[in-house]
């Protein structure tokens, strides 16, 4: 006998009356609605906050006034297909991608910050 190991027992096996496991179809249905609860709960979220920020980066305009995903403030000056023109100061423009736009922000919110 070991002693840091402790013995395996067996057990007797199961009566000829006694009731089977479970149904098969009752595993299928908690898989099919713990699926659903992920869906409704992660997926699905997930996906309409990203077809939002499509439609946002989408509807970019000159002059919005943007926040990037680095939390740099500033208003748009020129638009291409992937990069955007952000002036962020006086005489200072940086170039960022488009899906680094995090958020557009209301007209004249920059004259307050």
């Amino acid at each position: 006998m070991n002693f840091l190991i402790s013995d395996a027992w067996a057990e007797a096996p199961a009566a000829a009356g006694a009731p089977a496991q479970g149904s098969p179809f009752v595993t299928l249905i908690m898989l099919g609605v713990l699926f659903a609860a992920f869906y409704f709960i992660l997926i699905r979220p997930q996906a309409k906050r990203a077809k939002e920020h499509k439609a946002m980066i989408s509807a970019l305009a000159k002059g919005d006034e943007v926040v990037t995903a680095g939390g740099v403030l500033g208003r748009v000056t020129n638009l291409g297909d992937t990069y955007v023109t952000v002036d962020i100061a006086e005489g200072v423009e940086i170039k960022v991608q488009r899906q680094a736009i995090q958020t557009v922000l209301p007209k004249g919110t920059l004259k307050s910050a």
